[in-house]
């Protein structure tokens, strides 16, 4: 399978937004951000999907909005974040976003631990 991914230029800021608007679809890229290529496997353990099928809306809409890059290889595809392009496209943008992600996460109250019997 061939997937269509936007040229550089293509990209669109709502598109962008849009797709890290998803707190599943954010959790991913936070996952990429780490660099290099990771099978979609990988990356559904690290954020706690467990059915492969309930990700194939989310990378279509981090792949059609030019987030990521997927590439078949094998029996599984392999994920990058196109961090060279949004960078290009909206310098800071991705960062500031994943730094507000890693900020909201910090504000989050704990859970609480099982009581003791």
């Amino acid at each position: 399978m061939i997937y269509r991914h936007p040229e550089r230029d293509q990209i669109r800021i709502e598109d962008v937004l849009s797709a890290l608007g998803s707190p599943v679809r954010l959790a991913a890229v936070r996952v990429l951000d780490s660099g290099g290529e990771h099978n979609c496997g990988s990356v559904l353990t690290t954020i706690g999907v467990t059915a492969k099928s309930t990700m194939t809306h989310h990378w279509r809409v981090l792949r059609d909005s030019g987030v990521i890059r997927q590439q078949p290889s094998g029996r599984e595809n392999l994920l990058r974040l196109r961090r060279e392009d949004l960078d290009a496209r909206y310098p800071g943008l991705l960062d500031a976003v994943l730094v507000g992600a890693r900020d909201d996460e910090a504000l989050e109250p704990a859970a609480p631990s099982p009581a003791a019997d």
